[in-house]
C-alpha cells in the first residue's frame, strides 16, 4: 500500500480532491474536482493578499500625515506607491533602535521615560506597556515559548495552555497548595488572542514538544491542522499492509 502523501503540501490536498469520489465520472464530476482545486490555490493566496494589503493602508494611513507633503512620492509622480508609509515607519524605528543603543541616545530616552513617569495616568499606562512589549520581544525571556496541557473544563478533558512565568513570591504566598506554581494562557477557539489566565500547581500542566505557532495553529483550525512536530514522529503505517497484524 502506498504511504500517503504528505498533507502539509498542496499536491496532497489535490490528491485527496481527486480521489475523494473516484467513481465519479463525467464532466460534472471533472468541474467539480477543478473548482474545489482552484479553491484551495486561490483561497489561502488571496486571504494573505487581503491581509498584507489592509496592514499596508493602515501603516500608510497612519504615517503619510505625518510626512511632508513634498516628501511624498505622489507629490511628483501620478500616482501613490504603496507602503512608502511602512517603509518610512520601518526605517523610523530602526533609526530610534540605533540612536537608543549609543549614551545620547539613552540619555535622551531616560530623561523622555521620567517625564511620562511623572505624568499622573499616562505613567502608568506607559509603565505597563513598556513592560509587555519588554517582556513579549526578549528574546531571553520564557513568556509563552512553552506549551502545555491542563485538565480543563473537567475531569478527563484536556486543553491547550501557552505556559507563563512562576507565580510572583507575593502571590505564591497566599496561593493553597504546593508552593511551585505556575501562570498559564489558556487561549479561545477560534481566537487564540482572547482567553483565561490563571495559576497551577507546575505538576498539573504537562508539556507538550510543540512551538507556540504549531498550538496556534492548532487552536484555531479547532483541531484541522495538527502540529508538525508530531505528526513526524508518528509511526508510518506498514507499507505492505493496511491492516494490522492478527494476535499470534
Amino acid at each position: 500500500m502506498d504511504q500517503p502523501p504528505d498533507p502539509r503540501h498542496v499536491g496532497a490536498v489535490i490528491h485527496d480532491i481527486a480521489s475523494e469520489h473516484p467513481r465519479t465520472h463525467g464532466a460534472i464530476g471533472r468541474l467539480r474536482r477543478y473548482l474545489l482545486t482552484g479553491v484551495v490555490i486561490a483561497g489561502p493566496l488571496a486571504i494573505t493578499a487581503a491581509v498584507t494589503w489592509w496592514f499596508i493602508s493602515l501603516a500608510d494611513g497612519w504615517v503619510k500625515p505625518l510626512i511632508p507633503a513634498t516628501w511624498l512620492p505622489e507629490s511628483y509622480l501620478p500616482f501613490a506607491i504603496p507602503g512608502f508609509g511602512l517603509l518610512v515607519a520601518l526605517l523610523g524605528l530602526t533609526l530610534l533602535g540605533f540612536l537608543t543603543a549609543n549614551l545620547v541616545g539613552r540619555a535622551l530616552i531616560e530623561a523622555g521615560e521620567g517625564l511620562l513617569e511623572r505624568t499622573p495616568v499616562v505613567s502608568g499606562l506607559y509603565k505597563g506597556m513598556k513592560q509587555i512589549f519588554s517582556t513579549v520581544f526578549s528574546s531571553s525571556g520564557t513568556t509563552f515559548r512553552t506549551v502545555g496541557l491542563v485538565e480543563y473544563p473537567g475531569r478527563g478533558m484536556w486543553s491547550i495552555v501557552f505556559i507563563s512565568k512562576p507565580a510572583a513570591s507575593e502571590i505564591a504566598e497566599r496561593l493553597p497548595g504546593p508552593d511551585d506554581q505556575v501562570g498559564v494562557f489558556l487561549p479561545c477557539s477560534p481566537n487564540p488572542t482572547t482567553g483565561f489566565f490563571f495559576y497551577l500547581p507546575r505538576k498539573d500542566v504537562i508539556e507538550v514538544p510543540i512551538s507556540v505557532e504549531e498550538a496556534a495553529k492548532l487552536i484555531m483550525s479547532a483541531g484541522l491542522i495538527q502540529p508538525d512536530t508530531l505528526m513526524r514522529k508518528l509511526p508510518k503505517a506498514d507499507s505492505n499492509t493496511s491492516e494490522p497484524h492478527p494476535e499470534p
